[in-house]
């Protein structure tokens, strides 16, 4: 597709090409992750990166870097490129003329009269990157020589020259294997050609600079074992696969390897089909336990807020697979038995079960059997809730939640700096009572039509239910400004304009009258709806900042005072659409057209955590986020609904 591809004068053009990256993903939880001209430019970046079981799943660099080299009449031409400082060696990408991303990134390489290609792609169900080289055109033969940078450290860390390290290797069918250190799996790496041979010559490249990193003041540079390079003859037609991976493979079958994977690459004709494509891949299918990864590459996977804001759009609207969706539940209820029923510093997020089996029911889900299958768990959590069961938040005779922990953000609004929240928002917050309320509604109705209308459990919580419902309003209702504070604490209300308050009026069981919401809306619509999302603060406040770049402590302070949020961009429109009806399919429509103008100027082809809050809103954060991709997929699905209804 059109906006999958880069031009050469783009790709030679370093401050262009190094700030935009491939990310690809599979189901085991394996990425690559580089950028279009592959000079990592972050500790993130990595031709494989692999969760290691026995390090408790955590994601480890096992192979950084590969450089291609072609020998030419006797002259040899570098193609990779590394930073050392503020300079580039070898500088590679200057022989690229063409970049496609479709159906797997492809690179093509001009010298001279040589055009040389090479495409990167991983396997759908192993822990393995195949890279096919493919010498199109030449006047005679050439020599390629591959040599591999071993990272065998984990994702968030860097690696130096020490001598713990095993620089060993052992041969194996038409390659080497490598483990550089105890408990790590096996580096296999191996060519298609049995023509290849492995020269050994062990050194360790010192130095390597990550700019992304320095540009950001951290740590930055890290050493890189280069234990030789491989080396073999092409002709011109000819193409051999590189394979990495924790496995020997069968090195007779990686041509067909790489072509089946290519050949059940979905298409790719849409947006839309972009989006089903990256929604896949954000879903992890390790050892037979599915979950959703908050977000590549640095992102965990298994979140509790993460996954339930992305599970509907993932499953439900992406593929209608019902299935799937209590699969992901399941395992998450499993995993984060703590969180959902006794400790969270995401006071919330429990919380919102209830809004995600609301969407269930909502899609077509029979109610009772969801009840029957989910209601000791959504008991569970609001009795969790109950004085003197968490510390965290407590339980108010208005029926509301307080939440407060000396220097602890107890919201999805939780950066740091110096050990201090930079948005704490101690006491009443808003969104979490319009969860509370919308989770103590949904129990009652639930317990009422499929238990019994005499359940203790109603008796003892509808009371609670009913101040909340009375206290709400009074407690957040900013009448002169026209919305909703964003917390109340003991100094009384906080009137930042902030996105919290969309909770309020777009859950299924809202705590405010219809005037309130109308108000709510317009005033989100005039101070955070933007074309990349929903800013996190208004503009108007001296606090904002709408550019998200910087030192650590600037992005920290941007990153809940400015930047947008695309995964509140469905509610808002969900919402929108409810006051509206289909009269507002048009602006919504306007406001997801930019999310695919931006889809080649961070992750090629994937949807970012967040955008500055500032035109020209450019992407920043994680380069692939689940929530942002459930987000327009789910409105995706509403689009369709009230196109229906016309």
């Amino acid at each position: 597709m059109a906006f999958l591809k880069f031009n050469k004068q783009e790709l030679v053009n370093l401050s262009y090409s190094l700030r935009r990256e491939i990310i690809l993903a599979n189901k085991t939880g394996a990425c690559c992750n580089t950028s279009i001209v592959t000079c990592n430019t972050r500790r993130y970046h990595g031709l494989l990166s692999v969760p290691v079981d026995a390090f408790g799943g955590n994601k480890y660099v096992l192979l950084s870097s590969l450089d291609e080299s072609l020998v030419i009449g006797g002259k040899q031409f570098n193609l990779g490129i590394h930073c050392y400082g503020d300079i580039y060696e070898p500088r590679g990408h200057k022989y690229i003329v063409d970049f496609g991303a479709d159906p797997v990134p492809e690179i093509v390489y001009k010298v001279g009269e040589v055009i040389f290609a090479k495409s990167i792609c991983l396997a759908p169900d192993k822990d393995q990157v195949l890279i096919r080289y493919e010498l199109r055109q030449a006047p005679g033969k050439v020599r390629l020589l591959l040599k591999p940078f071993l990272g065998y450290r984990d994702l968030h860390s860097l690696t130096h020259q020490n001598p713990q390290a095993r620089t060993d290797y052992r041969e194996i069918r038409q390659g080497v294997a490598f483990n550089m250190y105890p408990g790590f799996p096996d580096l296999n790496l191996q060519l298609s050609s049995a023509k290849a041979e492995f020269k050994y010559n062990p050194n360790w490249y010192i130095g390597i600079t990550y700019s992304d990193e320095m540009r950001r003041g951290f740590d930055c540079r890290e050493d890189l074992f280069v234990p030789g390079w491989f080396q073999c003859e092409m002709a011109p037609g000819e193409s051999i696969v590189f394979s990495a991976s924790v496995e020997e493979v069968a090195p007779r079958g990686l041509k067909a390897r790489f072509d089946k994977i290519l050949a059940e690459r979905p298409q790719v004709n849409s947006f839309h089909d972009q989006l089903l494509l990256r929604a896949d891949v954000l879903k992890r299918d390790r050892g037979g336990h599915k979950q959703i990864t908050a977000g590549f590459s640095w992102l965990y996977t298994g979140l509790l807020r993460e996954t339930l804001l992305a599970l509907p759009g993932l499953t439900l609207y992406a593929n209608g697979d019902g299935k799937e969706f209590e699969e992901i539940l399941d395992n998450l209820i499993a995993d984060e038995q703590e969180r959902l029923f006794s400790r969270t510093t995401q006071v919330e997020a429990p919380l919102m079960m209830a809004s995600v089996l609301q969407e269930y029911i909502a899609f077509g889900a029979d109610a009772r059997k969801v009840w029957k299958k989910y209601g000791e768990t959504v008991r569970g959590i609001v009795e969790s809730y109950g004085p003197g069961r968490r510390h965290e938040v407590s339980l108010q005779p208005n029926g509301l939640l307080w939440a407060q922990m000396d220097r602890t953000a107890l919201s999805w609004m939780n950066a740091y700096i110096n050990g201090y929240p930079v948005t704490e928002r101690a006491g009443y917050q808003v969104e979490t009572n319009a969860f509370w309320y919308n989770m103590l509604c949904f129990a009652i109705e639930m317990e009422r039509k499929y238990t019994s209308p005499r359940s203790p459990f109603i008796a003892q919580w509808s009371p609670v239910r009913d101040a909340a419902g009375e206290n709400f309003q009074p407690m957040f209702w900013y009448e002169r400004g026209g919305y909703l504070a964003d917390y109340v604490d003991n100094w009384g209300q906080n009137l930042d304009v902030r996105p919290n308050q969309l909770m309020a009026v777009s859950l299924p069981y809202s705590p405010v009258d219809d005037e309130v919401a109308s108000s709510v809306m317009a005033v989100i619509a005039k101070e955070l709806v933007t074309r990349r999302g929903i800013r996190t603060l208004s503009p108007r406040d001296v606090k904002y900042r709408g550019v998200y770049e910087g030192s650590q402590t600037d992005r920290d302070l941007a990153y809940h005072q400015g930047s947008t949020r695309t995964f509140l961009l469905k509610p808002y429109i969900e919402t929108a659409f409810k006051m509206n009806g289909a009269s507002f399919r048009g602006k919504a429509q306007w406001l997801c057209e930019g999310f695919y103008e931006d889809l080649g100027d961070h992750g090629v082809g994937a949807f970012s955590e967040l955008y500055d809050g500032d035109p020209p809103h450019q992407p920043h954060g994680a380069i692939s986020y689940a929530p942002s991709t459930a987000a327009l997929l789910g409105i995706d699905y509403i689009m369709d609904q009230y196109k229906e209804d016309e």
